[in-house]
């Protein structure tokens, strides 16, 4: 069911965001025509929809994908700071940063549904999700050095091996599903008819597994990722005592006695 509504007292716009939830599933489709370009409104957007979901007891998973042909264009070029305000390219840069954050330290996982081209801000916004998969007919492109920019190298290095992240980066050449596929960057590539069903099939089976456990491995993910192997896991296990304590811990540890499907509220 379609949901127009991500919290009380918030109604989103259609003409940036549309948001679906259904067991447990939340779909987020960008629908800002013509391509999803990205500007400030439609960064304020993002932000305020992905805060909402975080907060929301129904949701446990969320995919993001794009309406039309387009993941996402990239950066709406029309929608530049002046570059001789105080302050104009400082407030930009941080919409920006606080876009991705928004699904980057969103405590459910989120899952990029990759279903056209994703270039540049538009692949980054695909990269802050947790699990990439893709269309057959998706591509991705980081053509920043083309236009005299050279923005996204941290979030391309976090998903390529060095040499093809410097060969994303230094060519500006687009990279298709099937490549994404092969160079490890996307978990699964798909027909383009079968990319929403797959992505809902992953979400489902995320859906079914404790709550609480899958935001605190998200949450370790998220602490342990510039951590040495020793303090990363230290901080993992802290997580694991905690959740020993929980209340879903006892109902999975019972239905495994009692050979049974464990029902989980997250607490």
């Amino acid at each position: 069911m379609t949901n127009a509504h991500l919290g009380k007292g918030t109604m989103m716009e259609p003409k940036y965001f549309e948001v679906a939830v259904d067991a447990g599933i939340a779909t987020v489709t960008m629908c800002r025509e013509p391509v999803n370009a990205q500007n400030t409104a439609f960064r304020q957007r993002c932000i305020e929809v992905f805060d909402n979901l975080s907060d929301r007891d129904d949701v446990r998973v969320i995919i993001l994908t794009g309406q039309g042909k387009a993941f996402s264009a990239g950066a709406d070029l029309t929608d530049r700071p002046d570059l001789e305000t105080p302050g104009a390219y400082r407030r930009h840069n941080r919409t920006i940063r606080d876009c991705f954050d928004a699904i980057l330290t969103c405590p459910k996982p989120v899952i990029a549904a990759i279903n056209g081209p994703a270039i540049a801000a538009g692949f980054v916004l695909a990269s802050v999700c947790d699990i990439m998969i893709c269309s057959e007919s998706s591509w991705i492109s980081m053509p920043e050095v083309a236009v005299g920019l050279a923005g996204g190298v941290r979030h391309v290095l976090r998903h390529f091996s060095q040499s093809d992240a410097r060969l994303a980066m230094f060519t500006g050449r687009r990279i298709s599903g099937p490549e994404l596929l092969r160079m490890n960057v996307a978990s699964a590539c798909v027909p383009d008819a079968e990319l929403l069903p797959a992505a809902t099939s992953l979400a489902a089976e995320i859906a079914k597994n404790a709550p609480l456990a899958v935001a605190a491995a998200k949450r370790s993910f998220a602490v342990s990722e510039e951590m040495s192997v020793h303090t990363g896991y230290s901080f993992e296990q802290s997580q694991t005592a905690n959740l020993a304590r929980s209340e879903d811990c006892a109902e999975a540890v019972a239905a495994f006695a009692q050979k049974r499907s464990p029902e989980f509220h997250g607490r």
